[in-house]
């Protein structure tokens, strides 16, 4: 038996042990794929599901298993204060129910949670780092509350030599603003899995922001509601992926109340032999979310042979009354007349491709708005093609 739960229900109904309140169907044509605490609702991936039909699955057998019980990464934080709770805090699990079996897998190895709250109309700004320790698998569940009329940034950066399966829940409260941005920066044989939920209340607001720069594996799903009108989110990702390395980002994004925007902008560039990434973006607009704005759109870059982007949007509209809704995906190589342009006027070819790609980030990284992490990218991209140059040259 499935009980339907509406998006709003708290931990109560989602976690409940009453396995007939603990499955949550979101009923979408997203192939009617279920969100759930029970581990037996999510079978082990082989590959062929619309959700891992993309993910190196064989890679990521340690992290299907009941528990995970490896050494966890170090967390530290600046600016904010981390209260470290049980899982049996009220407030843990309260923000959608996994929607795989990954995810699963975290929630039933996690005993403790780490909580960060910005209090009513308080500005903050807060850096939270996760540093890997090497070691098995293991999981970390973290929940972030955004109170009302409250005013935070919210970097959570990953380095390290990890093996991670991440719950990151966000909970803007009603006229609260939220920039959150989480960073990736794993060393070369690292794998990182998260489940990032979002919540909005009435007229609250996020940007939040994917920066994946480093890992063997990275996979990433964001999901997105809304339970009051004027909610508002701004999706933004950036990926530079290199030989041998998969990055995953997949965003749903649940429309069910009216009068509420989203717009998802994910731009990636990918260089060497076997570099794979995937992008898939999911919007679903229901029949009450009438005057919905949303649009969404992902640009791959292909710097060299060898290297494969998968970019799928969908977007599913159940009413016609709404002020917009559009998607677009486009992959390209490098854009050798736009090179010869470039050339022809006098510009050395290493300095015209230098050029290109930060131009194909430029607008992407402008509207970040964190000083620091745009710097950052902008250190990573040059890095990066630093190791491209070289490669032309030899």
């Amino acid at each position: 038996m499935t009980t339907n739960l509406s998006t709003d229900h708290s931990r109560a109904v989602l976690a409940n042990d009453d396995p007939t309140l603990n499955k949550q169907v979101i009923g979408t044509s997203r192939g009617d794929r279920e969100s759930s605490f029970n581990l037996a609702d999510f079978p082990v991936p082989n590959g062929s599901e619309e959700d891992w039909r993309f993910t190196p699955v064989r890679e990521l057998a340690p992290f299907f298993v009941d528990k995970l019980e490896g050494t966890k990464p170090q967390v530290t934080a600046e600016g904010v204060e981390l209260e470290i709770v049980s899982r049996d805090d009220a407030r843990i699990g309260t923000i959608q129910a996994p929607g795989d079996r990954s995810a699963v897998v975290a929630w039933n190895s996690t005993e403790q949670a780490h909580v960060v709250t910005v209090a009513e109309e308080a500005e903050v700004e807060g850096l939270i780092k996760v540093t890997g320790q090497g070691g098995d698998p293991s999981a970390l569940h973290f929940h972030i509350v955004a109170e009302k009329n409250s005013n935070s940034t919210i970097v959570v950066a990953h380095e390290g030599d990890g093996q991670l399966s991440e719950t990151i829940e966000i909970d803007v409260k009603d006229g609260a603003h939220l920039t959150f941005v989480t960073v990736q920066e794993w060393e070369d044989d690292s794998i990182h899995l998260a489940n990032n939920r979002l919540r909005l209340g009435k007229d609250a607001s996020i940007r939040h922001i994917v920066v994946t720069l480093g890992g063997k594996i990275v996979r990433i799903t964001t999901d997105g509601e809304y339970t009051g009108t004027g909610g508002d989110m701004e999706l933004l990702g950036a990926y530079y992926t290199d030989a041998g390395q998969h990055q995953e980002h997949r965003l749903f994004v649940n429309h069910s109340v009216p009068d509420c925007r989203s717009n998802a902008t994910y731009k990636g560039a990918l260089q060497g032999q076997d570099a794979h990434a995937v992008w898939i973006g999911d919007v679903l607009i229901d029949v009450a979310a009438t005057g919905t704005d949303t649009y969404e759109l992902n640009r791959n870059l292909v710097l060299t042979e060898g290297a494969k982007a998968d970019s799928v949007p969908n977007l599913e509209i159940k009413t016609g009354e709404i002020e917009g809704a559009g998607h677009a995906s486009a992959t390209g190589r490098f854009d050798d007349e736009q090179l010869f342009y470039l050339q022809a006027r006098g510009i050395p070819e290493d300095i015209a491709r230098r050029l290109v790609v930060r131009g194909f980030f430029a607008s992407l990284i402008n509207q970040i708005g964190v000083p620091a992490i745009q710097e950052k990218l902008m250190e990573a991209i040059e890095i990066e093609l630093d190791q491209t140059m070289a490669g032309v040259e030899a």
